[in-house]
């Protein structure tokens, strides 16, 4: 309860009550009525490393030296308490395994802990690696999903053993007790050596319920990829101006050498826009590509199928150069639904808040349809985004409704030499009589199909809004300090 408080109010979080790591592991189901609970091995981990940070720090007697989902009491909110320790723990601590990465629950760990070390690495302009893997059941590289493969990590310092058997096969077999106990320990430095060295500070917990899962959506994991599968990009296109090209009197302070460089959040983050927001799509498990707007323009064709989804990310600024802002407004006129706009807002910009209604109106009148299309996420990113964290919460969602727009409209490629091939038939009493079966028609009479074939079932498994809404409410994606 105290510590839940003093997120909730945005106070200081005491370092006693900061876990130094958070053991993120997926359950391992029971085999059989009466057996012995499979996750005691975990819980065996996890009192270890415990026991190792007490002897490694000068943590006082109470603290908590890590957290696992076990130590959640009956009765006490199960979300919100993972929540919170997410948003104050120094290090998160995830047990790789093939059922590790098939966990949509552990994916949403990872990319709650994930957000918070990107919000923190654009403060400070240097990326936190407050990430350490822990092998339980080792994972072949190919198997692994991009936000794990990505991680700078060398296991070999751990044993041999531990690489080949991972800390499972070492606590399970009494001949390897010497290595799992050096394992362990060695872990157990490296995790207090990150924490001592990044320093995270706490943030206000997310919505645990809510997140994504950084390893892709359920039942399409890519990665790098499990299964082999190839891996998901998406394209990020930034509309602003230079330092060199800006409208008379605009400030230099946000802009770099070019649009890629432009940083609206200044001085609260010291990363541009655009790398932040190739962190934050990485984080969903995506390789990305960026651009500037200026670059591309002149090079969209909405006739070619997308190779894609895309986000364009835009300054109210750029509208103020007349060149620009009819190549946004030619950009509008082409139906790609797959595109989704996000525009970044600094209400602490005081030059930014003077204008803030004129310029809003003149972007509504240069963009009027991608502004009010979509879902009210992607209509709320596009009418302004006024902070780091409302963006780390925002993009998510525009991001999925990008790639199911872009499932809907890609080309789809038949298998390898088109034939016809006939429907296999029973053999025996239930499949001799009658001709073979005709192929069923290409869509069930009975849906009713919208005008660009949407049956109302997205990409990933769920119902989903129209790719050409013209919904026009406005909300603008804000948080409660603005």
């Amino acid at each position: 309860m105290f510590l839940r408080s003093h997120l909730r109010d945005g106070g200081r979080v005491p370092a006693s009550v900061q876990p130094y790591f958070f053991l993120s592991y997926a359950h391992t189901p029971r085999f059989g009525p009466g057996g012995p609970d499979p996750d005691m091995w975990v819980e065996r981990l996890f009192r270890d490393l415990c026991n190792h940070i007490m002897a490694l720090t000068d943590l006082p007697a109470g603290s908590e030296a890590g957290f696992m989902d076990r130590e959640i009491r009956s009765g006490e909110g199960w979300s919100e308490r993972l929540g919170a320790a997410l948003a104050t723990c120094r290090v998160f601590v995830p047990l790789f395994s093939p059922r590790y990465f098939a966990s949509e629950m552990c994916g949403k760990e990872w990319f709650a802990f994930a957000q918070r070390a990107i919000q923190h690495g654009a403060a400070s302009n240097q990326r936190a690696e407050a990430i350490v893997p822990a092998l339980w059941v080792p994972v072949p590289p190919s198997q692994l999903p991009g936000p794990a493969e990505r991680l700078q990590f060398n296991h070999n310092t751990f044993g041999e053993r531990y690489v080949t058997d991972g800390l499972y096969g070492l606590i399970k077999l009494r001949g390897y007790a010497e290595q799992y106990e050096q394992a362990v320990y060695e872990l157990a430095r490296r995790i207090v050596r990150v924490a001592e060295t990044v320093r995270l500070d706490p943030v206000r917990p997310l919505d645990y319920r809510l997140v994504p899962s950084a390893f892709g959506p359920a039942g399409g994991r890519h990665a790098g990829a499990p299964g082999g599968g190839p891996a998901r990009t998406l394209h990020v296109t930034v509309a602003a101006a230079s330092r060199h090209d800006l409208p008379e009197g605009r400030s230099p302070e946000y802009y770099g050498e070019s649009a890629l460089e432009w940083n609206p959040y200044h001085p609260v983050s010291r990363m541009p826009i655009a790398y932040v927001a190739e962190d934050l799509v990485k984080n969903l498990n995506y390789q990305t590509t960026m651009s500037s707007f200026d670059d591309e323009a002149g090079h969209f064709d909405s006739k070619q199928p997308p190779t894609r989804p895309e986000i364009l990310i835009v300054d109210r600024w750029a509208v103020e150069d007349e060149q620009r802002r009819q190549r946004l407004a030619a950009f509008d006129q082409e139906h790609r639904p797959w595109i989704n706009v996000v525009v970044p807002w600094n209400r602490y910009d005081h030059q930014s808040r003077a204008k803030e209604a004129e310029l809003a109106r003149r972007l509504e009148e240069t963009l009027p349809v991608k502004m009010s299309q979509g879902r009210a996420a992607c209509r709320a990113a596009a009418n302004g985004v006024a902070n780091m964290e409302t963006l780390g919460q925002i993009l998510p969602q525009v991001v999925e409704a990008a790639a199911q727009q872009f499932l809907r409209h890609a080309q789809v490629y038949l298998p390898a030499g088109n034939t016809h091939t006939e429907r296999p038939r029973l053999l025996g009493p239930m499949g001799m009589s009658g001709p073979p079966v005709p192929p069923p028609a290409p869509f069930p009479p009975t849906v009713q199909r919208g005008h660009d074939g949407n049956d109302g079932f997205d990409g990933f498994g769920g119902a989903t809004d129209s790719d050409d809404s013209t919904d026009t409410d406005r909300g603008d994606a804000d948080d409660s300090e603005s």
